[in-house]
């Protein structure tokens, strides 16, 4: 990708380009979750995992299917968590078509998105979402933003309807789960011509989370 190292900024959260420096950060930020906060997400526990877990990252990176962020938060620059860019296409399309020949994906996913305990409900994910989003319909210009969850994570799946994810169905045994079982997804989509309402929503959610 010719824009795969970039800076998306907002008013509470700061996500940068995640680097094998961001290892023991990322260890520090989960170390306070329990086992229960993320009992459903692969979430990396102590450096060594955190070093794996980025190298993994960016070597999906290198071969341009993923565009992977450390969460940082504006007020002191602590990093909150982890998102991505990840599952990036890009079409075929056939000479003539005004698609042919771009470089920006077509469809992506958003996922892989972790925080600490002290991040949840503060409107940082509501940031992290509204600037991924705003990222992916406006500079890319994609056609759809998908989002997959554990269909067991009941949590995880009010939050994407809450940003207004579309439920698609269950893919089964989509994925190996957190807990090595094969894993049940529900997936969840936004398309482009979705883009200004949720967009709109998402503005005005987070407002209300600045007001407070």
């Amino acid at each position: 990708m010719n824009d795969d190292r970039f800076i998306l900024s907002g008013r509470l959260v700061r996500l940068v380009p995640l680097e094998p420096g961001h290892a023991d950060f990322l260890a520090a930020a989960s170390a306070a979750g329990d086992s229960e906060l993320y009992r459903w997400s692969p979430i990396p526990q102590g450096a060594a995992e955190a070093a794996k877990y980025i190298a993994t990252a960016l070597g999906w990176q290198q071969e341009g299917t993923a565009v992977p962020f450390a969460i940082v938060r504006v007020v002191d620059g602590a990093v909150i968590g982890s998102t991505r860019y990840w599952q990036i296409e890009r079409w075929a399309w056939p000479e003539g078509h005004p698609r042919h020949g771009r470089a920006e994906p077509d469809v992506c996913e958003i996922g892989y998105t972790w925080f600490s305990p002290g991040a949840i409900r503060t409107g940082a994910n509501t940031e992290a979402k509204l600037l991924m989003l705003t990222h992916a319909f406006e500079v890319w210009q994609v056609l759809r933003v998908c989002l997959h969850t554990d269909a067991r994570n009941q949590r995880s799946r009010a939050a994407i309807e809450r940003i207004g994810g579309k439920f698609e169905g269950i893919l089964r045994a989509h994925r190996m789960a957190a807990d090595f079982t094969p894993r049940d997804s529900a997936r969840y989509s936004i398309v482009a011509t979705e883009w200004a309402e949720v967009k709109t929503q998402l503005a005005q959610r987070l407002d209300v989370r600045l007001d407070r």
